[in-house]
């Protein structure tokens, strides 16, 4: 008799979930994946009569046979088809949890990638990573920069574990979970006609001309769109390739902007050839959340770091953000 013609598994009356291992699922996914006993045995290390073994004990305590064996390999049945995306579920969440676990315990290091904005990145993180570090020993970041949709595009597809964005967003693959309102000021030379007036409103901004970033950049879309509503014009033939380059502009007086508060507060310190200010009756600001895929296993930490770093933007109140409460 061939494999082929062995019988299938017997059907057992009740499921004893005890006699399912995660060993078990591991040999399932990796026969699934190369498509025969031997190679799946190579890649585990094992030997083949183990996994043989295993995999049967499995198909025994589930009472279904997981694959078709042939001469040529083996492949999926039809049940084992339906219960490998579980299996692969079941994995990751182990994998988290034992990830959280050494992050707590301060033992073994989990590095996990991170994305944030470049018009973000350099003003926000010198504030959360240090108290960060200093809570969770085990933890590592690797950080990229990026504009927002490369940095939401790299998320969905696994280039990234979690990512600080700017609003809005809209994917059901994500978590998106809102962490603080950040105002934006508005900038411009001492000797601009404005700078000035006591109190600068909306309607002192009608005609005006401001300078903004890159057309690539997200916050270029922001301002933009304020620009839109304010009845003021955004300069296309002079657009900074960073927030540092705008704010050069403005001091050579080729035009104002509008610059994020946690970069004004990090990096305009003498205010003897700027203006800095507020749109007096109008609240401008952009809202930065912290988003993750729903499905990684590590979804619990997450959600545990953003109220984390709520807690830290609270007790050190950086540059008159508004923490916004889940």
């Amino acid at each position: 008799m061939t494999q082929a013609d062995k019988p299938a598994a017997p059907r057992s009356a009740a499921l004893d979930p005890d006699k399912v291992s995660l060993k078990q699922l591991r040999y399932l996914s990796a026969i699934a994946e190369t498509g025969s006993f031997r190679r799946a045995a190579d890649r585990l290390g094992v030997t083949q009569p183990a996994l043989t073994a295993q995999i049967a004990a499995l198909e025994a305590g589930l009472g279904l046979q997981l694959f078709e064996r042939s001469r040529r390999g083996a492949a999926l049945s039809p049940e084992g088809r339906e219960l490998l995306g579980s299996a692969h579920r079941v994995l990751e969440e182990f994998q988290g949890f034992v990830d959280r676990a050494a992050t707590l315990s301060g033992g073994a290091v989990v590095t996990y990638r991170t994305g944030v904005p470049p018009t973000l990145g350099p003003y926000l993180l010198p504030h959360i990573l240090p108290p960060l570090h200093r809570k969770y020993a085990g933890l590592r970041l690797y950080v990229r920069e990026s504009v927002p949709r490369d940095l939401e595009e790299g998320l969905r597809n696994n280039q990234h574990d979690f990512i600080f964005t700017p609003l809005p967003v809209s994917d059901r693959q994500l978590t998106i979970v809102p962490l603080f309102r950040e105002p934006l000021k508005l900038v411009m030379a001492n000797d601009h006609h404005l700078a000035g007036k006591a109190r600068i409103n909306r309607e002192d901004l009608l005609g005006e001309e401001v300078l903004s970033i890159e057309e690539h950049h997200h916050f270029h879309r922001q301002v933009a769109q304020l620009c839109e509503r304010l009845g003021a014009t955004v300069r296309r033939d002079f657009e900074g390739t960073s927030l540092d380059t705008l704010r050069h502009m403005v001091v050579m007086g080729t035009g104002m902007a509008f610059l994020p508060s946690l970069y004004v507060a990090s990096e305009i310190h003498d205010q003897s050839e700027l203006r800095v200010t507020d749109l007096h009756g109008d609240s401008i600001a952009r809202i930065q959340a912290m988003a993750w895929r729903s499905s990684s296993p590590a979804r619990a930490l997450f959600r545990e770091l953003a109220q984390e770093i709520r807690e830290i933007l609270r007790a050190q109140q950086p540059a008159d953000i508004i923490v916004i409460d889940s």
